[in-house]
């Protein structure tokens, strides 16, 4: 059976070259016996799929990818335009749409996960206080919330475009759901989330907000880790949302060291297994050992072959939640993890 090859991007400046943020892995890569392809993230965000892949050798057979997060869309048309030349991406079209968005995996994760609602859009328009007030109701129409597209949150603008403070003060909603779309404008991705906030366990012992009940933590956007030479191309969705998960978001006015964080931990999988387990991108110094007992059974119910999820301590003691799932090839790494592991499980997958 062939070896998998991963695809990562190029670096804009140098085209023979992966991406700054990524050369890293594509040396530990190498070292572990693999190969890798480069691709054009920019031409793909362009809608020039078969472009992208011209560097991508003809009859390359099973592949990854590991870059900046895409659209589902345009992940659909880099899927054909790499079939066209005789390779295979191992994460179909739909699993990364199951995945990368929330509407896709919420449904297996419903009740292990921050109850959420969600109202689709065409564009970078915000929803009118009739579907507004209808996402409320079905959220229970009173408490604290979090707005989010299907893939990322406004964190870092928490009390403007992000906190809810009381779902019950509909023109609140409104000011905060109207802000989240014009900051995010071209780049809003499917449509507004309203998702519960819950309290997480932090750091320094105390309670609050997870930055997981915000976004996912993928590579690429402004909320995420990427910030390399694509990251502006990156915006459109990094599979991180950066903000650490979804539920709660650890943003909300916390420091920037790892005290004001919540106890979070990214989980790796690969067809159902765990094969690396570490802090979240946003909090790499963290020591986490979740309790993976009930999440491996969603992970594996989901179908998607390669995932991650993020995981919160809540503040109760009462166990962990999960905060965000995401696709594991835009998914970032935190810094000092050593991914050889991952990267091996995934050529010889």
């Amino acid at each position: 059976m062939p070896v998998p090859a991963i695809i990562f991007p190029a670096d804009p400046l140098n085209p023979r070259r992966p991406d700054p943020h990524f050369a890293w892995e594509a040396r530990l890569l190498r070292e572990s016996g693999g190969e890798h392809h480069l691709v054009d993230h920019d031409a793909l965000l362009a809608g020039q799929a078969a472009e992208a892949v011209r560097r991508v050798p003809r009859d390359s057979g099973p592949l990854w990818y590991r870059g900046w997060m895409l659209p589902s869309t345009r992940y659909a048309d880099f899927a054909v335009a790499l079939t066209a030349r005789g390779g295979n991406l191992l994460t179909s079209a739909p699993g990364y749409a199951a995945a990368h968005e929330l509407p896709g995996w919420y449904g297996v994760f419903e009740g292990a996960t921050p109850a959420s609602t969600w109202i689709p859009s065409d564009g970078p328009v915000a929803p009118g206080p009739q579907e507004l007030a209808a996402a409320v109701a079905r959220l229970g129409g009173s408490g604290p919330a979090i707005v989010k597209d299907y893939v990322k949150s406004r964190k870092h603008e928490w009390h403007e475009a992000c906190y809810v403070p009381e779902l019950a003060d509909l023109p609140a909603v409104g000011r905060v759901v109207r802000r989240f779309v014009e900051l995010q404008g071209e780049f809003l991705a499917g449509g507004v989330v309203l998702r519960r906030y819950e309290e997480f366990e932090h750091a320094d012992g105390s309670a609050g907000n997870a930055d997981a009940a915000a976004g996912t933590d993928g590579i690429g956007g402004s909320d995420s880790g990427g910030s390399g030479s694509s990251g502006s191309s990156g915006s459109s969705g990094s599979s991180d949302d950066s903000d650490g998960s979804d539920g709660s978001d650890g943003g909300k006015g916390d420091g920037p060291g790892t005290d004001g964080r919540a106890v979070e931990a990214r989980v790796w999988w690969l067809d159902g297994r765990p094969i690396l387990v570490g802090p979240h991108p946003d909090a790499p110094r963290q020591n986490v050992e979740p309790d993976l007992t009930e999440v491996g059974a969603l992970v594996r119910r989901l179908g998607c072959r390669f995932v991650t999820t993020d995981l919160a301590s809540r503040a109760d003691g009462s166990g962990w939640r999960v905060v965000e799932v995401g696709d594991g090839q835009v998914s970032d790494l935190p810094r000092g993890i050593d991914p050889s592991g991952l990267l091996t499980s995934l050529i010889t997958a």
